[in-house]
């Protein structure tokens, strides 16, 4: 990836809001040269899309949850990830190595609304869980630093 354009995905990724003509004035490029990068980066699937973020608390959703899961029968068909698809409150779902097989990201109302969720994903999925409930998030949704390394070509 071209340096330019590892400029141009930083600055969407911290937002991805910015203008045209804000991602043109940081980079020095023209309004259309940004545009035609832009949308190159998005159809070289790079930009996969653009997201609000949400304040949680807000929604009515406070509660944040990390759910490991693992199998009860180890032989059973790996597609828990299909089996809990349908869990809205499920927000993400990380295959892992290690004991457990999955984390899902989880946020709900409260912990009576999380204990029923924690008894959905074990009747859906056939597994156990192990719970860590979230107490603050100092930060999330940090900007990455793409180093030229990181985006194919070595710094030299």
């Amino acid at each position: 990836m071209e340096e330019i354009d590892r400029r141009i995905v930083t600055l969407l990724a911290k937002d991805g809001r910015m203008s045209f003509t804000d991602l043109a004035r940081e980079t020095g490029l023209s309004v259309s040269a940004v545009h035609q990068r832009v949308r190159r980066l998005e159809k070289r699937g790079v930009v996969r899309g653009y997201t609000a973020v949400i304040d949680h608390d807000a929604i009515g959703l406070p509660l944040t949850a990390f759910v490991s899961i693992k199998p009860i029968d180890p032989a059973a068909p790996d597609d828990a990830p299909d089996r809990l698809a349908h869990l809205t409150a499920i927000e993400a779902c990380h295959s892992v190595a290690g004991d457990e097989s999955y984390i899902l990201k989880v946020r709900v109302a409260s912990p009576v609304a999380l204990e029923d969720l924690l008894q959905q994903i074990r009747a859906a999925a056939n597994v156990s869980t192990r719970t860590t409930v979230v107490l603050s998030t100092p930060y999330e949704h940090r900007a990455p630093e793409i180093a030229a390394e990181a985006a194919g070509h070595p710094t030299a």
